[in-house]
């Protein structure tokens, strides 16, 4: 009887960690491009006004107005979107490492990287910035 244990190598979760950071930075650019060849073909022959600073829009300083604008194919939202899934790319690989090293029962390097995800979730959501 093969158990989990044995399934779950080094090798292996080193393989599908490494393919979720390709997969999550490949598809990152790939939003963030769409987002830019938007903005580009609706503003890309107007003429940018540097004498005042325009900070980032109030409807971009949050998940759901940033999902909002990316839904209604906004260009600076579609952006947005794509730097929030490349933050979420680490996320997302440290989230994965607390399940592959609790396949393995590494139950030490579980709670060290569980410390690592709470740190990372709380500099997310504790700051109040992304909701």
């Amino acid at each position: 009887m093969v158990t989990a244990t044995k399934d779950w190598t080094d090798k292996r979760i080193e393989n599908i960690v490494g393919n979720l950071l390709r997969t999550g930075v490949l598809i990152s650019a790939l939003v963030v491009l769409l987002g830019a060849a938007i903005y580009l073909a609706r503003h890309g022959f107007s003429h940018p006004d540097y004498h005042s600073f325009h900070g980032v829009p109030v409807e971009l300083r949050g998940l759901r107005g940033i999902l909002a604008q990316a839904a209604d194919l906004q260009s600076r939202g579609i952006i947005q979107l794509g730097l929030l899934l490349l933050v979420a790319t680490p996320v997302a690989r440290v989230a994965f490492s607390v399940w592959g090293f609790a396949e393995e029962r590494d139950w030490m390097y579980v709670t060290f990287t569980l410390i690592v995800l709470g740190i990372l979730l709380y500099s997310l959501f504790g700051s109040g910035m992304v909701f």
